[in-house]
């Protein structure tokens, strides 16, 4: 089984004290202040995509080394090329990996979408640990081949869905699984945003010249050519088909990740989206700045069935009925429903997690606290490298599974009005052989996983 360089190299520090080498042996505190990681711990980091979230991304992990930084837009990444001197840059994160493989321990990729599997799985198949934004990949194929090759290659990974990490998830998880609300049946999910490249399909029937820091070829990957214009990035991209996931892409593994880890929810078994105003065989190249998504689970345990709408948009979650009148309605967010009650939870879980109306809450006796709290999203990834133990979202058992949930949702916008039918085991639709034909999109030639 492989090992993470950073385990090796506290064997190899063990053994040289064990062994009676001769040499002083420094207290932790005499090499690092309360809190950081002692140098000799220290994991040696490369990142990919280091521009807008990337950026920040690369501030989480830099108590560690930053070893490589890698961007197609020199423009949009300098400053974190200027914030870190010492870290190579790169604009190809294949080359990076051909000349510092032996060098990096693990990866962040930050990148839009569309590249996030190709630059997940190169580093996975190199041995090296991933942290990879939100949603993990683009297509329900590449999800399932990031998990299968995380647990093969045995790396620690971590989805950027940085509220799985709040002390607020837990509240929801103990209090559902206390009972608070009874036999949970129906849930009502969504965000506000407008991811949307409605607006601007004209618009780019018009090439632009490419801005000379840009490297437009490194930027599509995987995608399928087309000229360069300014409305697809930076951050539009993700109103646009081919290179982000739209609402529902970019928001369910923060809005579902709460519920579906407190009820265990898995894989559907049927998706009916309904938009308004989008015709996908006109418009397909952009996503409709609002949807409307049904989702059908069986039953787990002592939940279910269960049926999760998703609203993004134009469309909003409608207001519950126990609501006490002067708060407002849910705007990003879920309403959970169960046959004793309903729990309302903010962005991320977070944003005010309660029981409904304020009645009820004031008298519900809390459970015990056996979940850790005070974790941060980043850390919990970068302990779980030199424990050699699984992440909170790692891609294989929760993170991989949630953002399958989010690119189910983007096919069935595809084909709006269809309720299919899905089959997680066998990864087919078992009605809709045109929805088949987005489980697994091709690559560009040159490109692979």
């Amino acid at each position: 089984m492989k090992k993470s360089l950073s385990v090796t190299r506290r064997e190899f520090v063990g053994t040289l004290a064990a062994a009676g080498a001769g040499l002083a042996i420094v207290p932790r505190c005499a090499v690092a202040r309360a809190g950081e990681t002692p140098p000799s711990e220290k994991l040696n980091i490369a990142s990919i995509g280091v521009g807008g979230m990337g950026a920040g991304d690369v501030n989480d992990v830099s108590r560690e080394n930053i070893v490589a930084l890698c961007d197609v837009d020199l423009g949009h990444a300098a400053g974190t090329f200027k914030k870190f001197p010492k870290a190579k840059q790169y604009r190809d994160f294949r080359k990076l990996f051909d000349e510092m493989e032996k060098q990096i321990d693990a990866v962040t990729v930050s990148t839009p979408d569309h590249t996030h599997a190709v630059a997940a799985m190169a580093a996975i198949k190199r041995g090296k640990h991933v942290y990879c934004q939100k949603p993990l990949a683009h297509s329900v194929y590449e999800v399932r081949q990031l998990m299968k090759a995380a647990a093969e290659h045995n790396v620690v990974t971590q989805l950027g869905n940085q509220g799985h990490s709040f002390d607020s998830i837990r509240d929801l998880c103990e209090w559902i699984w206390d009972g608070a609300i009874g036999k949970v049946h129906t849930i009502h999910a969504g965000c506000t945003a407008v991811n949307s490249a409605l607006g601007d399909l004209e618009r780019v029937k018009k090439p632009q010249p490419v801005p000379a820091t840009l490297d437009w070829d490194l930027w599509l990957g995987p995608a399928q050519q087309r000229p360069y214009h300014r409305a697809y990035l930076p951050g539009s991209w993700r109103g646009w088909v081919p290179f982000g996931n739209g609402t529902v892409g970019d928001w369910t593994c923060h809005v579902v990740d709460p519920v579906f880890w407190a009820l265990g929810l898995g894989a559907p078994k049927t998706i009916l989206a309904e938009v308004k105003d989008y015709d996908p065989k006109t418009q397909g190249d952009a996503f409709p700045s609002g949807e409307k998504i049904t989702y059908e689970f069986p039953a787990q345990g002592r939940h279910g069935p269960i049926t999760m709408y998703w609203y993004s948009g134009t469309e909003k979650i409608p207001r519950p009925q126990d609501l006490e009148p002067r708060q407002r309605e849910v705007g990003t967010g879920a309403v959970v429903i169960g046959e004793a009650g309903t729990i309302v939870y903010g962005s991320h879980g977070a944003g005010g997690v309660r029981i409904i109306p304020e009645a009820k809450m004031k008298i519900y006796q809390r459970p015990e606290k056996k979940l850790p709290r005070g974790l941060e999203h980043h850390r919990d990834w970068l302990d779980a490298i030199r424990g050699g133990k699984k992440a909170g979202s790692d891609f294989t058992a929760y993170g991989g599974p949630l953002t399958e949930l989010a690119m189910l949702g983007v096919i069935a916008i595809k084909l709006p009005g269809t309720k299919l039918e899905w089959d997680a085991e066998k990864m087919q639709f078992t009605n809709s052989p045109e929805a088949n034909q987005y489980v697994n999109p091709p690559y560009r030639d040159g490109w692979t996983l």
